[in-house]
Protein backbone atom coordinates (compact mmCIF):
# COMPACT_ATOMS: atom_id res chain seq x y z
CA UNK A 1 0.00 0.00 0.00
CA UNK A 2 1.29 3.46 -0.87
CA UNK A 3 1.94 5.74 2.08
CA UNK A 4 -0.39 8.71 2.37
CA UNK A 5 1.49 11.81 3.40
CA UNK A 6 -0.31 14.60 5.20
CA UNK A 7 0.66 18.11 6.19
CA UNK A 8 -0.10 17.45 9.83
CA UNK A 9 3.43 16.55 10.93
CA UNK A 10 5.00 19.48 9.09
CA UNK A 11 5.46 23.01 10.34
CA UNK A 12 3.04 24.89 8.10
CA UNK A 13 4.82 27.62 6.17
CA UNK A 14 1.96 28.09 3.73
CA UNK A 15 -1.78 28.38 4.06
CA UNK A 16 -2.71 25.27 2.08
CA UNK A 17 -6.36 25.62 1.10
CA UNK A 18 -8.45 22.71 -0.14
CA UNK A 19 -10.39 24.02 -3.15
CA UNK A 20 -14.08 23.12 -2.80
CA UNK A 21 -12.76 20.69 -0.20
CA UNK A 22 -10.56 18.60 -2.46
CA UNK A 23 -12.32 18.54 -5.82
CA UNK A 24 -9.65 16.38 -7.40
CA UNK A 25 -10.35 13.54 -4.98
CA UNK A 26 -13.96 13.82 -3.76
CA UNK A 27 -17.20 15.45 -5.00
CA UNK A 28 -16.75 19.21 -4.81
CA UNK A 29 -18.22 21.31 -2.02
CA UNK A 30 -19.56 18.30 -0.14
CA UNK A 31 -18.93 17.11 3.38
CA UNK A 32 -16.94 14.05 2.17
CA UNK A 33 -14.61 16.43 0.30
CA UNK A 34 -14.11 18.70 3.28
CA UNK A 35 -13.40 15.82 5.65
CA UNK A 36 -10.92 14.29 3.20
CA UNK A 37 -9.16 17.66 2.89
CA UNK A 38 -8.84 17.86 6.66
CA UNK A 39 -7.53 14.30 6.76
CA UNK A 40 -4.84 15.38 4.28
CA UNK A 41 -3.90 18.25 6.57
CA UNK A 42 -5.08 21.44 4.87
CA UNK A 43 -4.95 24.59 6.98
CA UNK A 44 -8.01 26.16 5.34
CA UNK A 45 -11.18 24.82 3.74
CA UNK A 46 -12.11 26.82 0.63
CA UNK A 47 -15.79 26.71 -0.35
CA UNK A 48 -18.55 28.57 -2.18
CA UNK A 49 -21.95 29.65 -0.92
CA UNK A 50 -25.29 30.54 -2.49
CA UNK A 51 -28.73 31.25 -1.01
CA UNK A 52 -31.85 29.09 -1.20
CA UNK A 53 -35.47 30.29 -1.49
CA UNK A 54 -35.87 29.88 2.26
CA UNK A 55 -32.75 31.96 2.99
CA UNK A 56 -30.49 29.05 3.85
CA UNK A 57 -26.75 29.41 3.18
CA UNK A 58 -26.01 26.49 0.84
CA UNK A 59 -22.53 25.34 -0.15
CA UNK A 60 -22.46 25.27 -3.96
CA UNK A 61 -20.32 26.69 -6.74
CA UNK A 62 -23.22 27.38 -9.10
CA UNK A 63 -26.60 28.82 -8.06
CA UNK A 64 -28.18 25.93 -9.96
CA UNK A 65 -27.60 22.20 -10.41
CA UNK A 66 -24.65 21.50 -12.70
CA UNK A 67 -25.77 18.78 -15.13
CA UNK A 68 -22.26 17.30 -15.33
CA UNK A 69 -22.30 16.20 -11.68
CA UNK A 70 -25.98 15.97 -10.69
CA UNK A 71 -28.68 13.31 -10.58
CA UNK A 72 -32.31 14.18 -9.84
CA UNK A 73 -34.04 12.85 -6.69
CA UNK A 74 -35.23 9.99 -8.92
CA UNK A 75 -31.67 9.20 -10.01
CA UNK A 76 -32.01 10.63 -13.51
CA UNK A 77 -29.44 12.80 -15.29
CA UNK A 78 -30.14 16.47 -15.99
CA UNK A 79 -30.25 17.93 -19.47
CA UNK A 80 -27.50 20.54 -19.69
CA UNK A 81 -29.83 22.88 -21.57
CA UNK A 82 -32.20 22.80 -18.60
CA UNK A 83 -29.72 23.00 -15.71
CA UNK A 84 -30.12 26.72 -15.09
CA UNK A 85 -33.85 26.23 -14.63
CA UNK A 86 -32.99 24.37 -11.43
CA UNK A 87 -32.34 27.69 -9.72
CA UNK A 88 -31.33 27.13 -6.09
CA UNK A 89 -32.48 30.65 -5.19
CA UNK A 90 -36.02 29.54 -6.13
CA UNK A 91 -35.85 26.18 -4.31
CA UNK A 92 -36.31 25.35 -0.63
CA UNK A 93 -33.33 23.61 0.93
CA UNK A 94 -35.42 20.52 1.73
CA UNK A 95 -35.80 20.06 -2.04
CA UNK A 96 -32.18 20.95 -2.88
CA UNK A 97 -30.98 18.26 -0.47
CA UNK A 98 -32.74 15.53 -2.48
CA UNK A 99 -30.41 15.89 -5.49
CA UNK A 100 -27.33 13.65 -5.70
CA UNK A 101 -24.19 15.63 -6.57
CA UNK A 102 -21.59 12.91 -6.04
CA UNK A 103 -22.48 9.60 -7.65
CA UNK A 104 -21.67 10.70 -11.21
CA UNK A 105 -18.16 11.72 -10.31
CA UNK A 106 -16.56 14.35 -12.52
CA UNK A 107 -14.97 13.42 -15.86
CA UNK A 108 -12.63 16.40 -15.59
CA UNK A 109 -11.19 14.91 -12.38
CA UNK A 110 -10.57 11.20 -12.99
CA UNK A 111 -9.12 10.67 -9.50
CA UNK A 112 -12.35 11.86 -7.90
CA UNK A 113 -14.12 9.10 -5.96
CA UNK A 114 -17.86 8.90 -6.71
CA UNK A 115 -19.93 9.13 -3.53
CA UNK A 116 -23.66 9.60 -3.20
CA UNK A 117 -24.00 12.92 -1.43
CA UNK A 118 -25.84 16.25 -1.49
CA UNK A 119 -25.21 19.99 -1.31
CA UNK A 120 -24.78 20.78 2.40
CA UNK A 121 -25.63 23.84 4.39
CA UNK A 122 -22.71 25.99 5.51
CA UNK A 123 -23.74 25.27 9.09
CA UNK A 124 -23.48 21.52 8.44
CA UNK A 125 -20.02 21.86 6.91
CA UNK A 126 -18.70 23.84 9.86
CA UNK A 127 -20.22 21.48 12.41
CA UNK A 128 -18.87 18.35 10.71
CA UNK A 129 -15.46 19.87 10.00
CA UNK A 130 -14.99 21.11 13.57
CA UNK A 131 -15.89 17.71 15.00
CA UNK A 132 -13.62 15.86 12.56
CA UNK A 133 -10.65 18.13 13.21
CA UNK A 134 -11.03 17.49 16.94
CA UNK A 135 -11.23 13.76 16.29
CA UNK A 136 -7.99 13.97 14.31
CA UNK A 137 -6.35 15.92 17.13
CA UNK A 138 -5.44 18.75 14.76
CA UNK A 139 -5.43 22.52 15.31
CA UNK A 140 -8.60 24.34 14.28
CA UNK A 141 -8.75 25.10 10.56
CA UNK A 142 -9.78 28.32 8.84
CA UNK A 143 -12.65 28.74 6.37
CA UNK A 144 -12.27 30.67 3.11
CA UNK A 145 -15.87 31.34 2.08
CA UNK A 146 -16.51 32.61 -1.41
CA UNK A 147 -19.72 34.56 -1.83
CA UNK A 148 -20.77 33.58 -5.35
CA UNK A 149 -22.08 36.84 -6.68
CA UNK A 150 -22.57 38.23 -10.18
CA UNK A 151 -24.17 41.68 -10.63
CA UNK A 152 -26.28 40.54 -13.59
CA UNK A 153 -27.82 37.83 -11.37
CA UNK A 154 -28.90 40.06 -8.45
CA UNK A 155 -32.53 39.20 -7.72
CA UNK A 156 -32.49 36.31 -10.20
CA UNK A 157 -30.06 33.71 -8.85
CA UNK A 158 -29.00 35.51 -5.68
CA UNK A 159 -29.82 38.32 -3.28
CA UNK A 160 -28.16 41.74 -3.55
CA UNK A 161 -24.71 41.88 -1.85
CA UNK A 162 -26.07 43.36 1.39
CA UNK A 163 -28.78 40.81 2.21
CA UNK A 164 -26.59 37.99 0.87
CA UNK A 165 -23.71 39.01 3.14
CA UNK A 166 -25.99 39.49 6.16
CA UNK A 167 -27.19 35.89 5.87
CA UNK A 168 -23.64 34.56 5.57
CA UNK A 169 -22.36 36.73 8.42
CA UNK A 170 -25.14 35.62 10.78
CA UNK A 171 -24.39 31.96 10.10
CA UNK A 172 -20.65 32.36 10.56
CA UNK A 173 -20.99 34.20 13.85
CA UNK A 174 -23.18 31.43 15.28
CA UNK A 175 -20.36 28.91 14.86
CA UNK A 176 -16.91 30.45 14.38
CA UNK A 177 -14.58 33.06 15.81
CA UNK A 178 -14.08 35.73 13.13
CA UNK A 179 -10.29 35.36 13.09
CA UNK A 180 -10.73 31.95 11.45
CA UNK A 181 -12.81 33.32 8.58
CA UNK A 182 -11.86 34.68 5.16
CA UNK A 183 -14.53 36.14 2.89
CA UNK A 184 -13.62 36.18 -0.77
CA UNK A 185 -15.46 37.23 -3.92
CA UNK A 186 -14.96 38.21 -7.54
CA UNK A 187 -17.76 40.74 -6.99
CA UNK A 188 -15.99 43.68 -5.39
CA UNK A 189 -19.36 45.13 -4.29
CA UNK A 190 -19.55 42.24 -1.83
CA UNK A 191 -16.11 43.00 -0.39
CA UNK A 192 -16.87 46.70 -0.15
CA UNK A 193 -20.05 45.86 1.77
CA UNK A 194 -18.08 43.78 4.30
CA UNK A 195 -15.41 46.47 4.62
CA UNK A 196 -18.05 49.14 5.31
CA UNK A 197 -19.95 47.01 7.81
CA UNK A 198 -16.75 46.21 9.68
CA UNK A 199 -15.75 49.90 9.75
CA UNK A 200 -19.19 50.74 11.16
CA UNK A 201 -18.83 48.08 13.85
CA UNK A 202 -21.82 46.14 12.48
CA UNK A 203 -19.70 43.15 11.44
CA UNK A 204 -16.87 41.72 13.51
CA UNK A 205 -13.55 41.82 11.60
CA UNK A 206 -12.77 38.98 9.19
CA UNK A 207 -10.09 38.80 6.50
CA UNK A 208 -11.17 39.91 3.03
CA UNK A 209 -9.76 38.37 -0.16
CA UNK A 210 -10.07 39.87 -3.63
CA UNK A 211 -10.52 37.14 -6.24
CA UNK A 212 -9.11 38.09 -9.64
CA UNK A 213 -9.28 36.40 -13.04
CA UNK A 214 -8.85 39.46 -15.30
CA UNK A 215 -5.60 40.61 -16.89
CA UNK A 216 -5.80 44.19 -15.61
CA UNK A 217 -2.93 45.46 -13.49
CA UNK A 218 -2.88 44.98 -9.75
CA UNK A 219 -3.13 48.74 -9.36
CA UNK A 220 -6.30 48.94 -11.46
CA UNK A 221 -7.93 46.10 -9.57
CA UNK A 222 -7.09 47.62 -6.19
CA UNK A 223 -8.35 51.02 -7.36
CA UNK A 224 -11.64 49.44 -8.40
CA UNK A 225 -11.91 47.67 -5.05
CA UNK A 226 -11.31 50.93 -3.23
CA UNK A 227 -9.24 49.60 -0.32
CA UNK A 228 -6.32 47.27 0.33
CA UNK A 229 -7.61 43.74 0.99
CA UNK A 230 -5.96 41.34 3.39
CA UNK A 231 -5.43 38.86 0.56
CA UNK A 232 -5.09 39.11 -3.21
CA UNK A 233 -6.15 35.84 -4.85
CA UNK A 234 -5.56 35.76 -8.60
CA UNK A 235 -5.55 32.90 -11.07
CA UNK A 236 -2.07 31.53 -10.54
CA UNK A 237 -0.88 32.05 -14.12
CA UNK A 238 -1.36 35.83 -13.70
CA UNK A 239 1.38 36.00 -11.05
CA UNK A 240 5.10 36.69 -11.16
CA UNK A 241 7.70 37.15 -8.46
CA UNK A 242 7.69 40.89 -9.14
CA UNK A 243 3.92 41.16 -8.70
CA UNK A 244 4.05 39.19 -5.44
CA UNK A 245 6.74 41.53 -4.12
CA UNK A 246 4.64 44.58 -5.03
CA UNK A 247 1.66 43.17 -3.14
CA UNK A 248 3.80 42.25 -0.13
CA UNK A 249 5.17 45.81 -0.03
CA UNK A 250 1.58 46.96 0.51
CA UNK A 251 1.01 44.45 3.31
CA UNK A 252 -1.21 42.20 1.17
CA UNK A 253 -0.87 38.43 1.32
CA UNK A 254 -0.95 36.50 -1.95
CA UNK A 255 -2.88 33.21 -2.25
CA UNK A 256 -3.47 32.12 -5.87
CA UNK A 257 -5.94 29.63 -7.31
CA UNK A 258 -6.19 26.83 -8.50
CA UNK A 259 -2.71 25.29 -8.33
CA UNK A 260 -2.71 21.58 -9.08
CA UNK A 261 0.70 20.66 -10.51
CA UNK A 262 3.77 20.17 -8.32
CA UNK A 263 5.96 22.21 -10.67
CA UNK A 264 3.59 25.17 -10.42
CA UNK A 265 3.44 24.83 -6.64
CA UNK A 266 7.23 24.82 -6.45
CA UNK A 267 7.59 27.89 -8.65
CA UNK A 268 4.98 29.90 -6.73
CA UNK A 269 6.49 28.93 -3.39
CA UNK A 270 9.92 30.04 -4.65
CA UNK A 271 8.37 33.38 -5.64
CA UNK A 272 7.05 33.82 -2.10
CA UNK A 273 3.29 33.21 -2.13
CA UNK A 274 1.59 33.00 1.25
CA UNK A 275 -0.66 30.10 0.36
CA UNK A 276 -2.04 27.89 -2.38
CA UNK A 277 -5.60 26.96 -3.28
CA UNK A 278 -5.57 23.46 -4.76
CA UNK A 279 -7.91 20.66 -5.82
CA UNK A 280 -5.21 18.18 -4.77
CA UNK A 281 -3.88 18.83 -1.24
CA UNK A 282 -2.27 15.39 -1.44
CA UNK A 283 0.03 16.54 -4.24
CA UNK A 284 1.39 19.34 -2.09
CA UNK A 285 1.97 17.08 0.90
CA UNK A 286 3.58 14.39 -1.29
CA UNK A 287 5.84 17.02 -2.86
CA UNK A 288 6.93 18.30 0.54
CA UNK A 289 7.55 14.76 1.78
CA UNK A 290 9.73 14.02 -1.24
CA UNK A 291 11.89 17.05 -0.43
CA UNK A 292 12.67 15.80 3.06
Amino acid sequence: MLAVHTLAAQTPTLDVQGHRGCRGLMPENTIPAFLKALELGVTTLELDVVISADNQVVVSHEPYFNAAITLTPGGQPINKKEQKQLNLYRMAYADIKQYDVGSLGNPAYPEQQPVKTHKPLLSDVIREAEAYQKKLGRPACAYNIEIKSVPSEYGVYQPEPGPFSDLVYAQIMEQLPPERVIIQSFDFAVLRHWKTRMAEGKYRPVRLAALVENTRSIEKNLAELGFLPDIYSPYFRLLSGRKINRLHQQGIRVIPWTVNRAEDMNRLIAWGVDGLITDYPNRYSDMMHDKR
